[in-house]
């Protein structure tokens, strides 16, 4: 997730669909809501929740230029792209 300002959130979830919901209306205190962290930029989809956690913790731990790296390789205006997948 990213603000308009391309602050980054990192997170993992079961339900996209319904988390993406969550940030948007801000449903929970916290640093999405803090920073507006609205708009779905890059995700990555895995069977196993375990895979998702270890990929979670290892974006977590790259350099805030890699993950604009990784984002910008698949999405290169940082659109949101939960507005083109429900």
């Amino acid at each position: 997730m990213a603000s308009k300002t391309r602050t980054i959130y990192t997170g993992v979830t079961s339900a996209l669909q319904l988390r993406v919901i969550q940030h948007k209306e801000k449903k929970y205190p916290g640093f999405s809501a803090k920073y507006n962290t609205n708009k779905l930029v890059y995700f990555e989809e895995f069977v196993d929740i375990r895979d998702a956690i270890t990929r979670e913790k290892q974006i977590k731990g790259l350099l805030r230029i890699k993950k604009i790296a990784l984002i910008e390789a698949l999405n290169p205006e940082w659109k949101d792209l939960s507005l083109d997948l429900w």
